[in-house]
């Protein structure tokens, strides 16, 4: 059998480091992704050729996590197919061929989209297109934490799966899916790639999420959703506190989830720009994400500052995804976008400010 496939990426439209917490998030597919030609070999061997790296292979008699594979795509391809195996899906050898037309480190979650890809590949060959999206979707995220050896949410994957724009509630496990169209309100959303690089970051990653467990710990909970957000709010927290701030941050960036995406549902470009703000300054100040003592990189400040000297009281500007390097994410009225674009190519380089089509 033979299967051509697309796997967007995706933009974290709100809920920064929220998902990991069993918080709200909003995001969406884009209109860039992953093409796949594949089909069935009828070995015991699943082999992949992504344009322009070195071949993957993987022996499916051995699907047991391999620590010395964390951080590479071997880890994602044992992990997706491990997680069909232990639902009691199909898999079988395959031979795949991918091209991309996602820029390398540009923030719209490459590897949620290969892990994706590797589910849509297993669905196809093996079991009839017939496995739900969220399923793929779990199954990806559960190969990243477990094989890959990164402690991310459900979010990225979520919205590569279902492919469009999705509101999610990871506590009360409501999933909305959202008609969002930002040209429709006469906006430009665009992604600056500041050229920070995400080397040596995982523990300033794996920080976060412990910090908020920390936290929620306090309460007796192994998560903030689980914990009242008037309890932590009627305490007397010294916010000098790391662990507090993210906290903090959580809770608030938790209460304005679905305040943007009424907006973003209602056409309401005013207030989802002043809470798209909002959001980044929460970043800013109290989750921290966006300068780490591990590198002392500070591009991804330049560029939100850069930002703010260009867009503000005109458009939006917030860190994109998990932070410390990486994208800035810029929203703005359709007809200022090649002067931002003009004047953040200045400073990053050509090339570097795109504008993002949502799926």
């Amino acid at each position: 059998m033979r299967a051509e496939l697309f796997s967007p990426g995706r933009t974290e439209l709100a809920g920064n480091h929220t998902d990991h917490q069993h918080g709200r998030v909003l995001a969406s597919a884009i209109d860039l992704g992953l093409y796949c030609v594949c089909e069935d070999t009828g070995t015991k061997t699943a082999r992949v050729c992504s344009e322009g790296y070195a071949p993957i292979e993987i022996k499916l008699t051995n699907m047991s996590i391999n620590t010395r594979e964390f951080g590479t795509p071997q880890a994602l391809m044992r992990g997706v197919i491990s997680g069909f195996i232990d639902l009691g899906l199909n898999v079988g050898g395959f031979e795949a061929k991918i091209t991309s037309t996602l820029p390398a480190g540009s923030g719209m979650s490459s590897s949620a989209a290969f892990t994706v890809m590797i589910g849509r590949i297993l669905n196809a060959l093996f079991n009839g297109g017939k496995v739900d999206p969220v399923v793929i979707a779990r199954v990806a995220m559960q190969a990243e934490n477990k094989f890959f050896g990164k402690p991310c949410g459900l979010m990225d994957q979520l919205a590569c799966s279902l492919g469009h724009a999705v509101y999610a509630d990871f506590k009360t496990g409501e999933i909305e899916p959202i008609a969002a169209d930002f040209g429709r309100m006469g906006l430009t959303l665009c992604l600056t790639e500041t050229g920070g690089s995400h080397a040596g970051l995982d523990t300033s990653y794996a920080r976060i999420p412990s910090d908020m467990i920390y936290i929620a710990n306090l309460f007796d909970k192994g998560v903030l959703g689980d914990v009242d957000p008037a309890q932590f709010r009627s305490r007397g927290w010294d916010t000098s506190n790391r662990p507090v701030r993210r906290a903090k941050h959580f809770f608030d960036e938790n209460d304005r989830v679905p305040l943007m995406r009424d907006a973003l549902k209602k056409g309401d470009a005013e207030t989802y720009m002043r809470l798209m703000n909002e959001s980044g300054r929460s970043s800013e100040m109290y989750l921290n994400n966006i300068v780490t003592s591990a590198t002392g990189d500070t591009k991804l400040a330049e560029g939100l500052e850069k930002s703010k000297t260009l867009l503000e009281g005109i458009g939006a500007w917030r860190v994109h995804g998990g932070g410390f390097a990486g994208c800035v994410q810029a929203l703005m009225p359709y007809d200022y976008f090649d002067k931002y674009k003009t004047a953040m190519e200045q400073e990053f380089g050509t090339g570097s400010c795109r504008e993002i089509k949502l799926a």
